[in-house]
């Protein structure tokens, strides 16, 4: 079976927007500054961006809070092609406990990692439905350590089920991933070495102590 190619399939939206005399509303989840670092520069020339930041995997909350201030600071601070908002969704890390139950000892990139997916997806659809968005995506698919695919099948089923429309992307793609490593250093963000969640933490100090 042919796997999807997401980067094209999103580049033909982009190229129907172009065309439209009306810049198309994107509600973009974010998991943190970094991976929103190349989104953001790519995506604001052709979308009205709200940048969503709802991620109630991360632990502790002062590691939660310190995310958001560097995606606060990086929106301000980049110059980007329009304006860019940022929305902050609730914290509520029981939401991403109750999830988890039964899938605390699979490893990184497994059911667990896609029931999260699955969380921040859908919280994500339903505040873009609400907010009368034409589409929404997140920043994940960045991440060479995401399942790209599955984060698109998910924000396909999510998306049928709130009636708005899922951008597909796999933003690591034509350097992205390269490119948001460049823009990480020249604001200096901060860049974590765990996903964010209790139980990924210590899988990253194994890879830490490994040398890898």
């Amino acid at each position: 079976m042919n796997r999807r190619n997401y980067q094209k399939e999103l580049e033909k939206i982009i190229a129907v927007c172009e065309g439209k005399s009306r810049v198309p509303r994107l509600l973009l989840h974010a998991c943190c500054a970094p991976c929103s670092s190349y989104v953001l520069e790519y995506l604001s020339r052709y979308f009205d961006i709200t940048v969503f930041y709802y991620n109630p995997n991360i632990s502790p909350a002062q590691e939660y809070e310190k995310r958001v201030a560097e995606l606060r600071r990086l929106i301000g601070e980049m110059p980007l092609e329009r304006p860019v908002r940022l929305e902050i969704g609730a914290y509520e890390p029981e939401r991403f406990y109750e999830i988890s139950r039964g899938y605390e000892a699979e490893p990184e990139g497994g059911e667990r990692c896609f029931r999260c997916y699955r969380l921040r997806l859908e919280e994500t659809a339903r505040m873009a439905a609400a907010g009368g968005y034409d589409y929404f995506a997140t920043t994940l698919t960045i991440s060479p350590l995401k399942n790209a695919q599955k984060l698109n099948e998910i924000g396909e089923e999510v998306a049928e089920i709130y009636d708005v429309v899922h951008l597909p992307s796999d933003f690591k793609k034509k350097n992205g991933y390269k490119r948001s490593i460049e823009l990480s250093g020249e604001y200096r963000l901060y860049r974590q070495n765990f996903c964010g969640c209790v139980f990924s933490r210590p899988e990253a100090r194994g890879v830490q102590k490994s040398g890898e």
